[in-house]
């Protein structure tokens, strides 16, 4: 791409808008980031970094950075409902990756590239309170519209082309697919943050239950404080016989969640006390959106979860976005966009949707979900009698090499 033609435009000021800008100024290709949002704040709750999404930060410089935000993980861990292990296994460094894995809160995250950003590209390179309202194209002109927060029009934005980072609910991806939804096949999630003492050794991401009965997935997003708590991300999940969805990030009362775990006291954690002690929950549904056949429209092209929204249960959102923007960024500073946007799109589509596909039929805690069936969900005895651990590698190993974080994906 000809570094003399006008900014590309990034729709989004996320954790994928925000590394597409850094990884076009590495390649000496000028950028603009556009937010809806009046400010950029540190929000969220608790983020996984796996060893994949961790090499691309790395490539960014922000490897370093990214260590002290939040906890080492070195192991994986299955339970059941009861408390008792089913499976666990090495993460990280520890299991032999080029790179480590860590449990982080978002909205850290997002200030670490936020900063890097206005850093190396200028405080102008992010503005913010542009709500995207439509983008139109004639030839090789493309021109972005926008409006305040409140609705305001504000002045149309031309640029060399346009790269959707807005998210699940892209106002891009809806111009190109009117009438599109969500899909909700009912589980319902509730997520919060608790400061407690550690759980097990303060290095472990838990999967504990199943979605069928109450599941909860618990891992450390902060190294212990003064009093030797840590801060500590929760997300409980259950199916629904019902259609009705929760509602879309709101916050909620302990209450609400409490009566599914009221029973998951265990020797190493007392979960009702967990949710209890949260600061903040958030209820929302999981949703996902079925893959699409095409994410480029002229010198318009959609990344991350604006391509390829997930179901969020195996980590790997955050790491297929960064993918995603690293690989758009070599496919535009070796060919005109046009070709380049083709090129990122042969690239990345299929293997996205083949995540998307796998996150919904068999994620990784299709492992707890095989043991509940087959011990009829009933605390077991001998664990070894029914399933070995040989096939619960292999089925932790299958979704690794699908969602491309298998040792060798990672090294190459």
């Amino acid at each position: 791409m000809n570094t003399t033609e006008r900014p590309i435009a990034i729709v989004g000021g996320g954790i994928a808008g925000l590394a597409l800008a850094l990884n076009l100024h590495a390649r000496g290709i000028s950028a603009r980031v556009y937010e809806g949002a009046a400010e950029l704040r540190e929000l969220g709750v608790g983020i996984t970094l796996l060893p994949h999404a961790v090499r691309e930060l790395t490539a960014l410089g922000l490897g370093d950075e990214a260590a002290r935000l939040g906890v080492e993980n070195t192991t994986s861990a299955f339970y059941n409902r009861f408390g008792q292990k089913i499976f666990a296994e090495p993460r990280g460094l520890k299991a032999g990756y080029p790179f480590p894995e860590y449990g982080v809160h978002r909205g850290r995250l997002h200030m670490m590239l936020y900063r890097a950003v206005l850093d190396r590209l200028g405080t102008d390179a992010v503005v913010t309170g542009h709500r995207c309202s439509g983008v139109t194209q004639d030839g090789d002109d493309v021109r972005i519209g926008f409006t305040e927060p409140t609705g305001a029009p504000l002045p149309e934005v031309a640029a060399a082309a346009v790269i959707a980072c807005d998210g699940i609910n892209s106002a891009v991806r809806a111009q190109f697919y009117p009438g599109e939804s969500v899909q909700y096949t009912g589980i319902n999630t509730w997520r919060g943050t608790t400061r407690m003492r550690p759980i097990l050794d303060g290095r472990t991401y838990m999967r504990v239950g199943s979605i069928r009965t109450g599941k909860m997935v618990i891992y450390p997003i902060g190294d212990a404080d003064e009093n030797g708590e840590q801060l500590v991300n929760w997300v409980a999940e259950i199916e629904s016989a019902t259609s009705a969805a929760n509602d879309w990030n709101r916050t909620t009362d302990a209450r609400d969640v409490l009566p599914l775990f009221a029973d998951w006291v265990f020797d190493w954690l007392d979960v009702p006390a967990m949710i209890a002690g949260a600061d903040t929950i958030f209820e929302y549904p999981m949703v996902d959106k079925d893959p699409v056949d095409r994410w480029t429209f002229g010198r318009a092209t959609l990344a991350g979860d604006a391509a390829h929204p997930m179901y969020p249960r195996g980590s790997n959102g955050s790491a297929q976005a960064l993918i995603d923007v690293r690989v758009l960024a070599d496919c535009l500073s070796a060919q005109p966009v046009p070709d380049a946007f083709a090129d990122y799109e042969g690239q990345r589509r299929e293997t996205t949707a083949r995540i998307v596909r796998t996150n919904r039929a068999t994620p990784p805690d299709v492992i707890n979900i095989r043991v509940e069936e087959l011990t009829g969900d009933r605390p077991f005895d001998d664990l070894s009698q029914l399933i070995s651990q040989a096939e619960l590698q292999a089925m932790s190993d299958d979704y690794k090499r699908v969602a491309g974080f298998g040792l060798q994906d990672v090294a190459r």
